[in-house]
């Protein structure tokens, strides 16, 4: 069943709704963009002794012009391993998360579209120029007549028209992949892509999934989740509480105590939701949190601001998640093929399996030992997961190809980027514990229950298919 919104709007209500128009201007300045691009690959009859670098460069610059989801999705498609060849992810990591905003006559234009044309009578203040900008919107500080602070994020017009555009063109890029390299079959990764960011244009949606999180880490008062203002959101305006806070990266050199406090944080913001409820957040962005700090300046907690990108998965999909900890562990082959098989891997063979065991015991690693450690030792936060996957990808190009299942988009993505977060931080934790303690008394059953009272509670339903 989808996860559908009990008050979503029907297309007949949303004046904004794929307009037509504004998805053949997009067409267009995609198409020439990176059609181009797209054009001079096709003409190469050998992708493996082209200029792959240089083609790589082209089209990050092509994309590196437009405002809006393609970008997203070519940042995005950089953080998957081996969803592109390494020339390709490296270039496309380059591009600019923060893209250039609305001046303010468009703002009060939008707004006004939004909340009506008395919408700063609503406030008691509303900064003109924008806090940060992004690739579908922008976040306004304000404040509500009360005096509370607030972060006001403002959906840019024409999104939706934007998205179905560069979705469409979406498969120029995974068509170069299948070109270069057939190794693993990358199909439904357009397929989960599309769907979570259409999702992602749902303001409404989203401000359910921020109280999704409120209920789920109830219990943890040093994660910190903003109050959505629902009287000053609509389904492309999305109000809530603002958070003060400090960028993570301030403290990559402060005390091991203080870095360790903020990876415990992290690690339980994400894995506590996922191994109880069955939902992950997506986006392990570094802009997407941030560290709350006392009056010294000293970490006491962690904000979480996000929630565009939120991943409910079927039940079944964590107990694989277990059952393949377990299996690896425990060295028990039967376990790990039922994870696998669980989870949509098909025509799998024992030497296919020893293959993803490679990624496997890779993202499994620091989960398996109990003593501290470093997540992973003499390597970088872009190097995390770069060795695994050209192994795992040659053998493949021998023993495939494979269909990744579209679940894991997401959840490699999320792993990654998690991982990521933790070599920044230079933090050294007892992983094993941690997760354990996640895991405890786990059954398919306590999920199942646990993750339709928490969604029924929001007025969520079903699982994002």
């Amino acid at each position: 069943m989808d996860d559908v919104s009990s008050t979503e709007k029907p297309p007949g209500d949303d004046p904004e709704r794929n307009r037509l128009s504004g998805r053949v201007k997009r067409y267009a300045k995609v198409g020439t963009d990176v059609g181009g691009v797209a054009a001079r690959l096709a003409g190469q009859r050998v992708f493996g002794s082209s200029d792959r670098a240089g083609n790589a460069k082209a089209l990050r610059e092509a994309l590196g012009g437009l405002k809006g989801p393609l970008m997203k999705v070519a940042q995005l498609m950089a953080t998957i391993p081996d969803a592109l060849p390494p020339e390709y992810a490296d270039e496309l990591k380059q591009l600019q998360s923060q893209a250039p905003a609305m001046g303010w006559p468009f703002v009060k234009r939008r707004m006004a579209a939004e909340l009506g044309a008395d919408w700063q009578t609503r406030f008691s203040s509303f900064e003109r120029t924008a806090a940060a900008a992004a690739s579908l919107g922008q976040v306004h500080r304000a404040e509500s007549l009360s005096g509370e602070p607030l972060a006001c994020k403002l959906q840019y017009p024409d999104m939706q028209s934007a998205v179905e555009a560069d979705l469409s063109q979406l498969k120029i890029l995974f068509s170069i992949h299948k070109r270069m390299d057939p190794a693993i079959d990358t199909s439904q990764m357009g397929e989960e892509i599309g769907a979570r960011l259409r999702e992602e244009l749902d303001y409404d949606r989203e401000a359910r999934h921020a109280r999704l999180y409120a209920e789920m880490l109830a219990d943890h008062p040093t994660i910190f989740i903003p109050k959505v203002e629902d009287t000053l959101s609509t389904q492309r305006l999305l109000t809530m509480s603002w958070l003060d806070g400090r960028p993570l990266l301030d403290f990559k050199d402060h005390s091991l105590e203080e870095r360790n406090l903020l990876a415990t944080h992290m690690f339980n913001a994400w894995w506590l939701p996922f191994c109880r409820q069955g939902v992950i957040h997506g986006d392990p962005h570094l802009g997407n949190y941030s560290a709350r700090v006392d009056e010294d300046g000293r970490p006491i907690g962690l904000n979480l601001l996000d929630y565009g990108c939120i991943r409910i998965f079927p039940t079944k999909f964590v107990q694989g998640v277990v059952d393949l900890y377990h299996g690896l562990r425990t060295e028990d082959e039967e376990r790990v093929v039922h994870a696998y098989e669980v989870w949509g891997f098909k025509g799998l063979t024992k030497e296919l399996i020893e293959t993803l065991n490679i990624w496997a015991r890779f993202i499994y690693g620091p989960l398996m030992e109990d003593r501290v450690r470093a997540l992973a030792e003499g390597v970088s936060a872009a190097e995390y997961g770069r060795k695994q996957a050209f192994t795992v990808h040659q053998q493949l190009k021998e023993k495939g190809p494979i269909t990744i299942p579209r679940e894991f988009v997401f959840m490699d993505r999320a792993a990654i980027g998690l991982g990521g977060v933790f070599i920044h931080l230079r933090s050294e934790l007892n992983y094993y514990r941690l997760f354990n303690d996640a895991i405890d008394n786990f059954s398919l059953e306590n999920v199942g229950e646990r993750q339709a009272a928490a969604l029924e509670k929001v007025g969520l339903t079903g699982v994002n298919l």
